[in-house]
């Protein structure tokens, strides 16, 4: 349908891809600052501009070299929204509620993604050899790919490997000295991640627990 079908679907994954990491850095600065810790909006992050939240290297250049060597390993992150956590007016529940709100935040957004996917798909009779099919068509594959992102990137950040999210609520459950003992562990977190990675456990875990809710937000 599209002579330049390759550019269109990669601009398709960037929109969505570029909306979920920021939505899920601006929701960690907004409910630290409103649970006492103004440190990301003195900061200017608590915003959904996205040039805000991107690191060159993990938001590009790491993603592209992946791609252009032939790994089979795509891996890319953003730049983290600063929280002190020190002064959140609850730590234990701070700590919980800040790190949980990127998650909510992108199972929100392959929610409402995965509803208005379901809804144009619905009216397909009406908007289909009309003029406006190619546009809807475009929007229909963004919210696709909105719904996957969102859910992937919500399912990974609760893997409890540290410095990802599930780490941090995970911690606030264990007694001080292993809690300790256990955010050590952040130094070799992003080795951890790529052996995780590399031996296939995420896509293990893609299978069991992101495609059935993948499927159930587009209809399938």
């Amino acid at each position: 349908m599209f002579q330049n079908f390759d550019l269109i679907q990669l601009i398709s994954m960037i929109i969505p891809l570029l909306f979920a990491v920021t939505i899920h850095e601006a929701a960690h600065g907004y409910v630290a600052y409103k649970m006492g810790d103004n440190t990301a909006m003195l900061a200017g992050r608590l915003t959904l501009n996205p040039i805000k939240h991107l690191d060159f290297m993990g938001s590009f250049l790491l993603p592209l070299i992946l791609k252009f060597t032939g790994s089979p390993i795509i891996f890319g992150y953003a730049k983290p929204v600063p929280v002190n956590f020190a002064n959140l007016r609850d730590y234990r529940k701070g700590v919980i509620y800040v790190s949980s709100a990127g998650v909510l935040a992108n199972f929100a957004c392959a929610f409402i993604s995965g509803m208005l996917f379901q809804f144009l798909l619905s009216l397909e009779s009406l908007w289909y050899h009309s003029t406006a099919e190619p546009i809807i068509s475009v929007l229909i594959l963004i919210l696709g790919y909105s719904v996957i992102i969102n859910c992937v990137l919500a399912v990974f950040n609760l893997i409890p490997v540290p410095p990802l999210d599930g780490s941090k609520i995970f911690a606030m459950f264990l007694p001080l000295n292993l809690r300790r003992q256990y955010m050590r562990l952040e130094r070799f977190g992003i080795v951890i991640i790529f052996l995780l990675l590399m031996t296939g456990f995420f896509n293990k875990m893609v299978s069991f627990f992101i495609n059935p809710i993948i499927n159930f937000l587009m209809g399938k």
